[in-house]
């Protein structure tokens, strides 16, 4: 009677052995070890880059275009642009994001820059925007100190008030102050209208509209 029972325990013991492994709970695979998949990695380690190219279409000098390519890893912001502070000059620049708010939000970019080129110099500048519902107010502000002639030096800003009625497209109002071409209006205003679809951008912007011959700047923007 003892050597039955034992086998019945035993049998039960083998036949249940395997379920129970079957059964147990996997281990998650932390994601900072080396086994761990690149689609776990978190959204502040993944960069996301944009660019920018806009056509300037003036009235009295030679268009040209201004490309800007920008990088951003969780706060830190890269940025390079051409064509932006002077013609045939470059900018290299660093800085991070901060951001604050639900309702009503707002994301400012502190930067530091390094220009070179036709003029050289350093300069200190931000990018904000401050948002509500469909409102949205945009600014690029930076001052240019001329490390060549310090008489040269000077600030630059371009700014937008735009209302998105829907999510695919905006309109609205864009200021601007820049000397990369001469102009009778030391600020120049105008109107803005945007589409986008997916990752791409189409805006154009038409400023002095009351001038006998406005100044027209067309804009491809892509993020990833």
């Amino acid at each position: 009677m003892r050597l039955r029972v034992a086998l019945i325990v035993l049998v039960a013991a083998l036949a249940g052995g395997p379920a129970a492994a079957q059964d147990a709970p996997a281990v998650p695979v932390p994601e900072d070890t080396p086994g761990a998949s690149p689609a776990d990695e978190p959204a502040s380690r993944a960069w996301s880059v944009s660019a920018s190219a806009y056509t300037y279409i003036l009235p009295d000098a030679a268009n040209y275009v201004q490309p800007t390519v920008a990088a951003d890893r969780g706060w830190l912001h890269l940025e390079a642009r051409f064509n932006y502070e002077d013609h045939d000059t470059g900018s290299a620049w660093i800085g991070g994001t901060f951001s604050v708010g639900e309702r009503v939000t707002l994301e400012v970019t502190p930067m530091i820059g390094a220009v070179f080129g036709n003029t050289t110099g350093v300069a200190p500048g931000y990018e904000a925007t401050l948002g509500w519902r469909a409102l949205a107010l945009y600014s690029e502000t930076e001052y240019v100190f001329d490390t060549a002639e310090s008489a040269d030096s000077f600030l630059y800003t371009w700014s937008e008030l735009t209302v998105s009625p829907a999510e695919w497209y905006r309109v609205g109002l864009v200021v601007q102050r820049t000397k990369v071409y001469d102009t009778e209006f030391d600020i120049q205003r105008g109107l803005m209208a945007g589409v986008s679809w997916k990752h791409a951008e189409l805006t154009a912007h038409l400023f002095n509209p009351d001038a006998s011959r406005p100044t027209v700047v067309l804009g491809l923007s892509l993020d990833y």
